[in-house]
């Protein structure tokens, strides 16, 4: 159960239980009477529509049975409950008898199974809070020897409710020891934790019908592949509300992760990609308006409210509280200070610079395109106007200027691109191959289509010694452009295994197959319905582009990519199309990681990013915390040391001057070691490649 990627992780606006997996009300009844919520008319014929799409419509054509039904179970309680914090094992077991009926409900028959479900674990939600705050009438003694165990996803459910208030007598202590070691006194931190607990209750009683049969029928879509989900009427204006405002405040996209607000993406162009320091799977647990304004306590909010206060007038601050990826519960907070803004479509736009690489007494120039998305300016397109913006367009202009500048070789940057749109990832490539297929698409039918370079000249824009720079986060169009560049044996790919999302999506807004004007609406379902493959029949799905030259990266391939969501399309062939390939580049490419590895062990920055992922991976294997908090003092003076003697080792390596505080440290501009590393790689391949066109020399026999 731990890959699964429900709605309520996957959607921004999707599963409103998921935003309050820690809330309730004061009372503790024993089934739903202060806000009734059951299935509504509607609910069924969305049921209904919903499983005709599927098996007409979606890529797998699955069957709406007794399988489905089952699998349709457990992701549904695993929505409710993930970290098994709130049901009993006998709880769940009572469920059971609904195993094999749930794909009859979708169909045809009332829901109320669904609803009565939910029933039971809001009912054990607002026993648990009322513990918690019953909790807080005393100050736990952090001196007692013990550990909490935050990570129960993996583990057997709890058989007794004296079992349930042990634990959650350990996570209001580890709550309120957070807040401990952050300075906060006992009455601060009383007040806090109470404030927070009582707004999750809040949050619990606000949860309307459509909100409860949303996250069941997410559950549902998700049991297909991670990329279908559905919408409600309310949440598909939400959130087409949220993503049209989503290019004004600090350009992230944000959900929900258990109780914390989790940075998704950061949206180029905006002040969070300009600024650098908020990065994805990074968690907002406050939020302060200004450079004074008091932290606001988020843990626990809606994400909508969260959105609320991130979002305000142009040009103003925001300062977020940020828990650091995989940094442990209790781990040091940082603050980052955003000015918001609209996300600039210049800002947006593929940029150029310069690497300087010394190398047996010449410096050589390589050339660096970061492109941060597949973007086109089609509104500017369909209007006539030639100069509208384009990724490619943008790219052949940037190349002109670094050959102007006699560049030795090119780098292009595709870290943390997650795609855009595809005619602009099938024109890039033909950038650099001549005419022929890019990328091939089948659709749910087993139709196969082919996509070719746009440009019916066969030329290139440069020829020159040329790497693609990938990293785990760059996906859909970074993919097909990568592996394009990689199968037509163009140019090198460094870097990280790519995302491996595959997958073609459409949008059915269901209003318009049934609603009549008198009655509410039926929201919206994204369904997927095709998959996109390589030239040479591999598809790009799941296993998404290997490098040819693997760097390492903090980036655990384990939690982040296609991958490891259990439901994701598998990865599979199609025939070959017909392309020409350039020459093989196995035996230069053998030479490449051959320099590479002689070179990195002597290289500082190298070293670093290696001691600093080993630290990073010991982290992420943790699963319990101590509740001593002198013991979790220790720890994180231990973690500050540790990260300055990092910095400390490599800037005597190079002579600089050490730096004494963790201040110091988070000032400075951490080196980009995968570029430097790519900038390194592409100047051996610029030497090969004039080693290869210099003229041979004849031997001059003397007479």
């Amino acid at each position: 159960m731990k890959n699964f990627d429900t709605g309520c992780r996957r959607w921004i606006f999707a599963a409103f239980v998921c935003l309050w997996a820690l809330s309730g009300i004061a009372a503790i009844p024993a089934v739903i009477s202060d806000n009734e919520l059951g299935p509504e008319a509607r609910h069924e014929k969305i049921g209904q529509l919903v499983s005709e799409f599927v098996q007409k419509s979606h890529y797998r054509h699955t069957a709406v049975d007794d399988d489905l039904s089952s699998k349709v179970l457990d992701r549904y309680i695993y929505a409710l409950d993930s970290n098994r914090m709130y049901l009993l094992a006998s709880d769940v077991e009572s469920f059971e008898p609904q195993r094999y009926r749930l794909d009859d409900m979708v169909r045809s028959e009332p829901l109320n199974p669904v609803f009565e479900i939910f029933a039971v674990y809001r009912a054990r939600v607002r026993e648990r809070l009322n513990f918690a705050l019953l909790q807080l009438e005393t100050e736990p003694d952090f001196s007692i020897d013990e550990t909490y165990v935050f990570d129960r996803e993996d583990l057997p459910w709890l058989q007794t409710e004296a079992e349930l208030d042990d634990l959650w007598r350990k996570r209001v202590k580890n709550d309120a020891m957070n807040l401990r070691l952050a300075e906060k006194d006992w009455t601060e931190t009383q007040e806090i934790l109470r404030k927070r607990y009582l707004r999750f209750l809040k949050r619990m009683d606000q949860i309307k019908s459509d909100d409860v049969f949303e996250t069941f029928m997410n559950a549902f879509a998700h049991t297909l592949d991670p990329h279908s989900s559905y919408l409600s009427p309310r949440n598909s204006e939400e959130y087409r509300i949220q993503m049209s405002l989503s290019y004004f405040g600090i350009g992230a996209s944000l959900q929900i992760d258990d109780d914390y607000v989790m940075v998704i993406n950061i949206i180029p162009g905006g002040p969070a990609a300009i600024d650098g320091k908020l990065q994805p799977k990074d968690r907002i647990t406050g939020v302060a308006q200004g450079e004074q304004g008091d932290l606001i306590d988020v843990i626990g909010w809606r994400l909508d409210d969260v959105v609320q206060l991130i979002r305000g007038p142009a040009d103003t601050v925001v300062r977020l509280q940020i828990m650091p990826a995989g940094a442990l519960p209790g781990a040091p907070e940082k603050i980052i200070s955003l000015t918001r803004n609209q996300v600039k479509l210049e800002e947006q736009a593929a940029k150029s610079e310069t690497i300087t690489v010394p190398r047996e007494g010449r410096d050589w120039s390589i050339g660096v395109i970061k492109v941060p998305s597949f973007y086109r300016d089609y509104r500017a397109l369909s209007n006539g106007d030639k100069d509208y913006t384009s990724t490619t367009k943008d790219v052949r202009r940037l190349i002109r200027e670094l050959e102007d500048e006699g560049i030795d070789g090119l780098i292009v940057d595709l870290r943390n691109n997650g795609g855009g749109h595809l005619t602009e990832a099938t024109a890039l490539s033909g950038l650099f191959i001549d005419n022929g297929p890019v990328v091939q698409l089948r659709n749910s039918n087993g139709r196969i289509s082919r996509l070719d370079d746009p440009d019916p000249v066969p030329r290139v824009s440069y020829n020159g010694p040329l790497a693609v720079l990938v990293n785990r986060y760059s996906a859909s169009a970074s993919e097909i452009f990568a592996a394009a560049i990689q199968d037509y044996a163009r140019g090198v790919i460094i870097g990280q295994q790519t995302f491996g999302k595959g997958t073609v999506q459409n949008l059915y807004s269901l209003d318009q197959y049934v609603r009549r004007p008198d009655e509410a609406g039926l929201g919206q379902l994204t369904l997927t319905i095709g998959k996109y493959y390589r030239v040479t029949g591999e598809s790009t799905q799941h296993r998404g582009v290997k490098p040819d030259i693997a760097l390492p990266s903090s980036i655990d391939t384990e939690l982040v990519g296609e991958s490891v969501r259990e439901t994701a399309l598998p990865w599979d062939t199609i025939r070959t199309t017909k392309f020409q390939a350039g020459a093989p580049l196995d035996s230069t490419i053998s030479s490449l990681m051959a320099s590479h590895n002689s070179r990195s062990k002597d290289d500082p920055d190298y070293q670093y990013l290696m001691a600093g992922i080993h630290d990073i991976e010991q982290v992420r294997a943790q699963k319990s915390v101590s509740l001593n908090i002198e013991v979790r003092r220790a720890e994180r003076k231990d973690e500050i040391n540790r990260r300055l003697d990092r910095e400390n080792a490599r800037r005597a390596a190079l002579q600089l001057e050490p730096v004494a505080t963790l201040e110091e440290l988070e000032a400075l501009e951490p080196p980009d070691v995968h570029l430097d590393q790519a900038a390194a790689i592409v100047t051996d391949l610029a030497q090969l490649r004039e080693i290869d066109v210099r003229p041979a020399q004849t031997a001059q026999v003397r007479p």
